[in-house]
């Protein structure tokens, strides 16, 4: 809703947040670099508005973004998390927040000493739970060490499923959650690109290598035999692959990143759909797991993702 996907209009923001939580979503998501501060205070907005009961409020700290967007690195140190917090909790306007999480690994600073300022909040009552997101195995086994690990959030899609080989077997060997994002792969497994796609020079897909070229006609030829399966069965691409995504585990919850209440009824009416084994066996031949083209990110953020090293 904020500073990614090119303009958005704030009450249609607040409408769809209130949508969601009326309807029982209790998950709300963002990071304090969305729009530079300007989604946690959306969110403060909308949820004055609503029980503070209602929701599980989580938080990315620590990415550095320059005035004109763009990315200045990453933050871990003990007293920057500390400050961060104290900026979300006054842009969110609520006195603790559920899932703290740094949104990178910070590669100067030990993990140990990351998670140590969270535990110190949680110790203070300014948090509840700690997070993590796009770190690996290793990474994660020793911020495990140090404190309990609510959830890793971490792409996770039909186009992006690297997380099976090591992480996600990491995860569930210490009772990690996964918070899996990037369900819809940015847009891409839905009909919204079936047509081809332009983008706003501020919007992340423009220059995502998966929407550039040839990566988008291979990647569409994808989506298209996925089509064909959801009109089998009278739903939506992105309903079935939000489907295909709840088959993976009680310990892994989606969070999609809709943007209009109208994006909202589609999506939440995947929940709907059941899938047999047959199912998810002929979606995942129809789109298996190295078929994509393009990686997730540009190659400079690819290399700050501890998850991919």
């Amino acid at each position: 809703m904020s500073g990614a996907y090119g303009a958005s209009d704030d009450t249609e923001s607040i409408r769809t947040i209130h949508a969601a939580v009326d309807a029982g979503i209790s998950l709300v998501d963002t990071g304090d670099f969305y729009g530079a501060g300007h989604n946690e205070m959306l969110i403060g907005r909308a949820l004055k508005e609503r029980s503070r009961d209602d929701v599980a409020l989580s938080v990315k700290f620590g990415a550095l973004r320059g005035p004109d967007g763009s990315w200045q690195g990453f933050d871990g140190r003990p007293e920057a998390v500390k400050s961060a917090l104290g900026y979300s909790l006054q842009r969110l306007g609520v006195d603790h927040i559920d899932i703290y999480r740094p949104a990178r690994l910070d590669p100067n600073v030990p993990i140990e000493d990351t998670i140590g300022a969270i535990v110190d909040m949680i110790d203070a009552g300014y948090v509840r739970h700690v997070g993590l997101s796009e770190i690996g195995s290793a990474t994660l086994r020793k911020a495990a060490a140090v404190h309990p690990i609510a959830d890793l959030q971490i792409e996770y899609s039909l186009l992006s499923r690297g997380i099976e080989a090591d992480i996600l077997p990491t995860a569930r060997e210490l009772g990690v959650g996964i918070t899996a994002y990037g369900v819809l792969s940015r847009g891409l497994l839905s009909d919204t690109f079936r047509g081809g796609g332009r983008f706003a020079d501020d919007d992340f897909r423009a220059h995502s290598p998966r929407f550039q070229g040839t990566n988008l006609e291979r990647n569409l030829g994808l989506v298209e035999v996925l089509a064909s399966l959801a009109d089998e069965r009278g739903v939506t691409v992105a309903q079935l692959a939000i489907a295909w995504a709840l088959t993976r585990g009680d310990d892994i919850v989606p969070v999609i990143g809709v943007r209009t209440s109208d994006r909202l009824s589609e999506t939440s009416a995947a929940l709907d759909i059941s899938l047999s084994d047959d199912d998810v066996a002929r979606i995942e031949k129809a789109v298996p797991a190295d078929a994509v083209a393009g990686t997730r990110y540009a190659a400079a953020q690819m290399a700050q993702l501890d998850s991919e090293v």
